[in-house]
């Protein structure tokens, strides 16, 4: 499913407002933001999908990192998670579903929160996920809509997990080559959600299924700015662009980039830079919009974080791609 599906699909749905409910589903928000008090909001999120690597454990370990980084793109801390599993057992043994949960749990344990249950299903496709619940300080939220014109526009791991991924399944990548890939998508975004609320910056996303372009039109949405990308500063996976060249390209690239056809304005860039910046992410990083003058400390504070481009006035184009 495509961004232009989803907003589709809800803008046929009715809203109910609450003044207790502080980020909802308007803005295409990571996570949903309910204020239990003046110093206590409740983060709410919920993801999973079916397996991207063969190892269980691996599986699950990355399966969590990504429910959990909805929480931190918010700016929230992480605190009970609920399994949710489909489970083909009459295909495959359940030391398969123990190895999963195993690693999800070693990563929501890293995490500093903490499993509380579950559901499970009998299907013929494998899936997990987690549902996940934080809190944050109402007053201090990172949401799609704080982006600011002159803010610095921060990526905190490299591009092209999903393009990897499917080349991966080919046996087009060896496990040497998958390493990178899958030691970045095992990572906590932890880090780098409690660094932008240090330096004060109010707006981020983490980068999954819709690409970076895809979330980028999001915060350019909510946030009524333009954003300014550039193309050569964007960190990406080394052997992406090959495998790219070599037909390793998702639906969902093709789906995000028609999505984003009347959203981005290329001033530079080939058929592939356009997979690769649409690519759907499994446990991205997170963009961050930060304060000019707070960029260097941010970047200090976040390994392998790179400013990518700049938040702009709104123009007459949501993404400017030079």
């Amino acid at each position: 499913m495509g961004p232009g599906d989803l907003s589709r699909a809800l803008a046929a749905l009715p809203s109910k407002t609450d003044p207790r409910l502080l980020v909802g589903r308007e803005t295409f928000d990571d996570a949903g933001v309910f204020r239990v008090s003046d110093e206590l909001a409740l983060v709410q999120t919920v993801d999973f999908f079916a397996p991207i690597v063969d190892d269980p454990y691996d599986f699950g370990q990355i399966a969590a990192a990504n429910a959990l980084s909805d929480v931190y793109a918010m700016g929230g801390q992480p605190l009970t998670a609920l399994n949710i599993v489909a489970f083909p057992s009459g295909d495959l043994p359940l030391e398969i579903l123990t190895e999963i949960l195993r690693g999800g749990q070693d990563k929501v344990h890293e995490a500093g929160a903490l499993i509380v249950g579950g559901h499970t299903i009998v299907d013929k496709e494998l899936k997990y996920g987690l549902a996940v619940t934080g809190r944050a300080h109402p007053d201090f939220l990172l949401t799609n809509a704080g982006a600011k014109a002159g803010d610095q526009l921060v990526l905190t791991k490299p591009l092209g997990n999903g393009i990897l991924a499917t080349a991966a399944k080919r046996g087009q990548l060896s496990p040497e080559a998958q390493r990178p890939m899958l030691d970045a998508m095992k990572a906590l975004n932890g880090v780098a959600s409690r660094a932008a609320l240090a330096v004060g910056a109010r707006c981020a996303t983490d980068i999954t299924g819709f690409g970076l372009l895809g979330h980028l039109s999001h915060i350019a949405r909510a946030s009524g700015v333009t954003l300014r990308v550039r193309l050569e500063a964007i960190p990406i996976f080394e052997g992406v662009r090959s495998a790219a060249k070599a037909g390793a390209v998702t639906d969902g690239s093709r789906r995000n980039d028609d999505y984003l056809r009347d959203l981005v304005r290329w001033e530079t860039g080939t058929g592939d830079d356009r997979a690769i910046l649409s690519d759907p992410q499994t446990s991205g990083g997170l963009v961050v919009a930060v304060p000019p003058s707070r960029t260097p400390d941010y970047l200090t504070r976040v390994p392998g974080a790179v400013v990518i481009g700049e938040v702009i006035e709104r123009g007459a184009i949501a993404i400017e791609v030079h």
